[in-house]
């Protein structure tokens, strides 16, 4: 794991942005179409408010979310919403949406067809990760009713994740799609979070899904 520490927000944000940007055009440089993995929340906001004005050919780019709640756009907890009003606006509103709902409460019986959709894209370009006080990371959820099966190595490329502390069902990619991105960042924001990050290095992935990715990421952190 890498660390780079950010003496603001401010700052972070202006800086992933423009290391996103570019990895994502040394990958447009080398091959025909580039894909990009982000998170929901509120943390990446700023980082989307710099990069959306990125100029790159996002026509060429291709943008999913690293997991989602199984409910339609429209929905006010989805965070397919926040991505394109937020990311895929300016310059990024050329680019391409890879959407996980299908429609339905269960994604289940739609997980086949859609993971098939995604697939086609992979590997990921450049993932930009977030984590939760839990340890959590995309959908990977210490008690999520399927987190061992997103953690195999042999894992497909989305499941589906139930937990106790969350209203909706959701689907995410799994730890092995998300550890074989050619580029893998992961965001975190305050003293809480650094604290979290701290103690997942010392914990099974089972305990702290965020661990299952470390070796592989670079962190960037703010106060």
């Amino acid at each position: 794991m890498e660390l780079i520490e950010y003496p603001d927000r401010e700052v972070l944000a202006l800086d992933l942005a423009d290391v996103i940007a570019s990895e994502l055009g040394n990958q447009l440089r080398h091959e025909e179409r580039a894909m990009l993995v982000v998170p929901g929340g509120t943390t990446p906001g700023p980082v989307f408010d710099a990069l959306c004005a990125a100029r790159l050919d996002w026509d060429r780019v291709d943008i999913s979310l690293s997991d989602e709640r199984w409910v339609p756009e429209d929905h006010p907890r989805s965070n397919t919403a926040l991505v394109k009003s937020r990311l895929m606006v300016e310059r990024a509103a050329a680019a391409r949406f890879l959407p996980f709902y299908a429609g339905g409460d269960d994604p289940d019986p739609h997980l086949g067809r859609v993971a098939d959709g995604m697939a086609a894209h992979l590997p990921v370009s450049v993932a930009l990760l977030g984590m939760g006080d839990d340890m959590h990371t995309a959908s990977l959820f210490p008690r999520g009713d399927n987190l061992r099966l997103a953690l195999d190595p042999q894992a497909p490329v989305l499941v589906s994740m139930r937990v106790d502390s969350q209203p909706e069902v959701r689907v995410t990619f799994s730890a092995p799609v998300l550890r074989a991105a050619l580029s893998l960042h992961i965001v975190i924001m305050g003293v809480d979070k650094r604290a979290a990050l701290e103690r997942a290095q010392g914990l099974r992935p089972e305990e702290a899904p965020v661990a299952a990715l470390l070796g592989d990421a670079v962190v960037h952190w703010a106060p």
